[in-house]
């Protein structure tokens, strides 16, 4: 898959994404970014790359 590029359909408005904060690891499946976790940390969509 080319860098920067979502799974299709991941960014569909009916669909769900996981994120995953990268502080403390907590799962969060959301239609929108939920932007910082309760420990403080950033999410991630963990469809795209950490790079």
């Amino acid at each position: 898959m080319p860098h920067g590029q979502d799974i299709e359909a991941s960014n569909s408005p009916e669909s769900k994404s996981t994120y995953e904060c990268l502080q403390c690891g907590k799962l969060v499946t959301s239609f929108t970014h939920p932007a910082t976790c309760e420990c403080g940390g950033e999410f991630q969509n963990r469809r795209k790359s950490l790079e």
